[in-house]
Formats: structure tokens, C-alpha cells, sequence
């Protein structure tokens, strides 16, 4: 007899995510302020130039995670322990071999790194330090990412957001401690980063001692078509942790060109509005997949659609909200980050909100839509959504409308873009439901 999953406990999964993914999002701003604050916008500058690398080794260990946990819930959905235990250890291998190669370029070529990504003399040594650390860091955040998936998925959610919460806020103060009153300044910046997965793993290790866990360190052969198995399901966590950074360097470009640094000031704003709103959606998918890939596991259809269904309901209410704050409030919301008290800034900026948020309840169904596609080993699709809302259509789309309607275009790029990404993925989701006869 198949166990049903029921609104509670797809209310636990989804809750825990999202408080999870929030916090991760509140340290990051954090990390811009302090830098900002304490290093001024030499640091600010060294920190944007190394950010694609640091989004590079996270959507790597992203893919590792998400792709191997995902396949680990589809075995123990089918009761197939031995196989859900051979996944774990195989994401862990790949995880470890590709973090030495990370290793090995922060030793070697930190520097030549820095230099490429347009590192110039005033700048050169806080990117280069920034860069070093991260990559010597990199077994910590690729073995942290992994264990926070696998834990999630083996019914320990709790746990995984009590993880993420405690290395976030972890990172913030001690942000503050090491570029403030130790004056350790870039070093202390990254470092603060880089001890926060370190940290996070301790909390990890209860989830052994509580005895709940079903995987473990076993000595496996080196599987092929498992490793080929996670990176195909994970990719498409890849594919948006990266575009994500191309698109803001093109918006960038596009913006300063029409409205100059002050247009850049004002993306700014509504670019870190968008991290945590974005957060919250990706918070909703990490807190369906174990749900949806268990069902699969276990051919259950209805579990599947339900689940699927309530993921809907809940991005539409959150969209619904967040747009209806985003437009009665976006004049207050600037003034928090107008300091300067720019009226150019401010009149961008509130402009730019109100149509750049259009996009929210697209952007959530999207993000939810791709998830739940690798949940379901659907690997076509998912990484179809991924690379057309991710570069091949909004990057195009960015320079189109920006040609015809000037910054209106820039705001407009992310909600054309999503909306069609939206329509595509509406038309997938019939046909494999169809296929999977779960309608």
C-alpha cells in the first residue's frame, strides 16, 4: 500500500527550504555591505570581479548535490538501498576529485586568474587573495552542498536548514569581526565566507548521531554511468547559478551605457531585491524534489501531481504578495538604499521595480518547473528551461528591447523573457504528464 504524502509534511519541506535559502541570501548581502562599509569600492570592485568564480564553485557543488540526491530519493523510493548508498559515495568521490582541481588552480593560478577576470594593479592583490581563499576552501563548500542535499532528501530537512541558518549568520558576524576590529580586511571578508560551510558540516554531523541516517561511507567502484546519472540531473542547478552572473555583467554593460553609474546603482538595488525574492522560489523547489523524486521512485502518480500542484499554489501566494509589496512600497524600499539621496536613483530605481517585478510569478514557476523535471530524471526538459531563462533567450531579448525601449527594455528583458520560458514550460509539463499518466 503506497503512503500518502500529505500538506503538512509538504508544508515542513517547503517551509524549512525557504528559511534555509533566506538566510543564505541575508549573508550575502550582508557580505556586500561589510566589504562595502569596510573596504570601500576597491573592495567592492575586487569582490564583483571574483564573485563568477565563487558562483562557479557553488553551482558546481550545487550540481553535484541536487543531481546526486535527486537519484538517491528515486532508489530509495524503489527500496533500493544498496544503489541509494552507491550514489551518495560516488557524488562524493566526483565531489572530492574536482575540489582538488579547484584546489590545485588556486595554488597555481589564483593570480593569472585574477588578471583575466580584469584585475588591474590597485585591485590585483584583494582579488587575487579573494580568489585563493575560495578555491583552497573548495572541498568545503563542494562536501558541505553535497551532505546538505542527501541530508534533506533522507527525511532530515530540519536539520539541513538549521545547517545553512547557523553557517550564514555565522559568516555575518564574523564579517564584522574580521574586517572591523581585526582589520583583516579582503583576507577577513573571504575567510568569514569560506568558514561558513566548515561550520555548517558540524551541525551536519548530528544527523549521524541522531542515528536517522540511511547512507554511508562505504569503499564503492567508481561508477560511470552514476556520475553521468547526477551531473545530467544536476546541471541545470549549474546552468542558473552561472547565468545568473553573465546576465547581471551584460545589464551592467546595457545600463550603464544609458543611464550611466547611477542606472548601475539602481539595478543594484532591485538586483539584490531579486536574490532574496528568487531565493524564496528556490527554497519552494529544494523542498518539493525529495518529495517528487521519492513518488517517482515509487510509480506513484498521484503523490507526484500533488505535490506538483501544491508548489504551484504556494509560488502563485508568495508572487502575489511580493509584487503587491514591491508596488505599494517601492519608493520606500529605495530610500533604505538611496544613502545618497539621489532623486535620479531613487526615480530608476522605483520605476524599474515595478515592472522588472512583474516577472515573480513566472520566475517562481520556472525555477519550481525545472526542479521538479530533474526530480522526475526528465533531463531534456529541465535543462531546456535552465539555458532559455538563463542565457540563450533573456540574453538576446536583453539587447532587443533595451535597443527599442531604452531602460524600460532593461526592466522589461527579465518578465518577456520568463513569461515565454513560462509558456514553454506549461506545454512540457501536459505533454510528460500526460506520458507519465498521472493526469
Amino acid at each position: 500500500m503506497k503512503k500518502t504524502i500529505g500538506l503538512s509534511i509538504f508544508l515542513r519541506y517547503v517551509t524549512l527550504n525557504v528559511c534555509g535559502m533566506l538566510g543564505l541570501s541575508c549573508y550575502i548581502l550582508a557580505d556586500t555591505f561589510f566589504i562595502s562599509k569596510g573596504l570601500g569600492s576597491d573592495g567592492l570592485t575586487a569582490l564583483n570581479l571574483a564573485i563568477p568564480v565563487y558562483s562557479f564553485v557553488h553551482g558546481v557543488a550545487l550540481m553535484f548535490g541536487m543531481g546526486g540526491a535527486t537519484k538517491y530519493s528515486i532508489y530509495m523510493g524503489q527500496n533500493h538501498k544498496k544503489e541509494a548508498n552507491e550514489i551518495f559515495n560516488n557524488t562524493l568521490k566526483i565531489s572530492v576529485v574536482t575540489a582538488g582541481i579547484f584546489l590545485l588552480v588556486g595554488i597555481l593560478f589564483s593570480k593569472q586568474l585574477a588578471i583575466f577576470l580584469g584585475a588591474t594593479d590597485n585591485i590585483l592583490d584583494m582579488t587575487n587573495i579573494y580568489l585563493k581563499v575560495i578555491l583552497l576552501f573548495a572541498p568545503a563548500f563542494l562536501i558541505n552542498e553535497v551532505l546538505l542535499s542527501f541530508i534533506r532528501n533522507d527525511g532530515n530537512p530540519g536539520l539541513a536548514m538549521t545547517a545553512m541558518l547557523t553557517g550564514s549568520f555565522a559568516n555575518i558576524i564574523l564579517d564584522y569581526i574580521f574586517i572591523f576590529p581585526m582589520q583583516w580586511g579582503i583576507f577577513g571578508a573571504v575567510i568569514a565566507t569560506s568558514m561558513a560551510p566548515l561550520i555548517s558540516m558540524g551541525i551536519l554531523w548530528l544527523h549521524k548521531a541522531q542515528g536517522k541516517q540511511q547512507f554511508f561511507l562505504k569503499k564503492v567502484k567508481f561508477s560511470s554511468t552514476m556520475i553521468g546519472d547526477i551531473v545530467k540531473i544536476g546541471i541545470p542547478s549549474l546552468i542558473t547559478e552561472m547565468a545568473a552572473g553573465i546576465v547581471m555583467i551584460i545589464f551592467n554593460v546595457l545600463i550603464l551605457g544609458i543611464e550611466g553609474n547611477i542606472g548601475v546603482a539602481a539595478y543594484g538595488v532591485i538586483a539584490n531585491l531579486a536574490l532574496v525574492f528568487t531565493s524564496v522560489y528556490t527554497g519552494i523547489a529544494q523542498g518539493v524534489q525529495p518529495l517528487i523524486s521519492e513518488g517517482y521512485g515509487r510509480n506513484d502518480g498521484k503523490q507526484i501531481k500533488t505535490i506538483y500542484r501544491y508548489a504551484l499554489i504556494t509560488l502563485s501566494v508568495v508572487s502575489v504578495i511580493i509584487y503587491a509589496l514591491c508596488f505599494k512600497f517601492a519608493d520606500s524600499i529605495t530610500t533604505i538604499f538611496n544613502s545618497e539621496k539621489s532623486e535620479m536613483l531613487q526615480n530608476i530605481a522605483v520605476e524599474g521595480m515595478k515592472l522588472y517585478f512583474i516577472a515573480v510569478p513566472f520566475i517562481g514557476f520556472n525555477i519550481v518547473t525545472s526542479v521538479f523535471f530533474s526530480a522526475i530524471e526528465r533531463v531534456v526538459p529541465a535543462q531546456s528551461i535552465s539555458l532559455l531563462r538563463g542565457i540563450v533567450l533573456m540574453v538576446p531579448m536583453a539587447y532587443l528591447l533595451t535597443a527599442v525601449y531604452g531602460m524600460a527594455g532593461i526592466w522589461l528583458t527579465v518578465p518577456v523573457t520568463e513569461g515565454i520560458v513560462t509558456a514553454l514550460g506549461v506545454i512540457l509539463i501536459i505533454k510528460w504528464w500526460k506520458q507519465l499518466k498521472i493526469y
